[in-house]
């Protein structure tokens, strides 16, 4: 009986620990643009932001508030997301990204990457683009 009442308990431990610390659903974090040029209601079809060093720093910020408990910190995937240190530089990446943040991704009926739009600001996901492409690999 004992050993059933210990096993119960290192459950419910167990239980909770992973309720605690699995990354479940997260309230998306709003990020700070300020001292970036506003670019309004239409989306751009490029990245705006390309190599501006202030939009790195709040991308950063965004990308690690939003972004690194599915894609991984520094941008290195754990493997549960795609590893966006691959994501093509230029047109074609700025494309998916923009396809992916905007209206996010259902695979098999599950939500596997959320929409954002309407979540974050242009300003604030070309920053997290900018962000990203500043780690880039081949």
């Amino acid at each position: 009986m004992k050993a059933a009442i210990r096993a119960g308990g290192f459950l419910a431990l167990a239980l909770s620990a992973s309720a605690a610390f699995g990354h479940g659903d997260v309230q998306p974090q709003p990020v700070d643009t300020g001292g970036l040029a506003t670019l309004g209601e239409a989306w751009r079809e490029e990245n705006p932001y390309r190599g501006d060093a202030k939009a790195i720093t709040i991308g950063d910020s965004g990308y690690n508030q939003n972004c690194a408990r599915c894609h991984g910190l520094q941008v290195v995937s754990g493997g549960l997301a795609p590893d966006l240190r691959y994501l093509p530089l230029g047109k074609e990446g700025d494309e998916y990204f923009v396809e992916r943040v905007r209206h996010g991704a259902i695979i098999n009926g599950m939500t596997k990457m959320p929409a954002f739009e309407g979540v974050l600001s242009q300003e604030a996901l070309w920053a997290i683009r900018t962000y990203i492409e500043s780690k880039h690999e081949e």
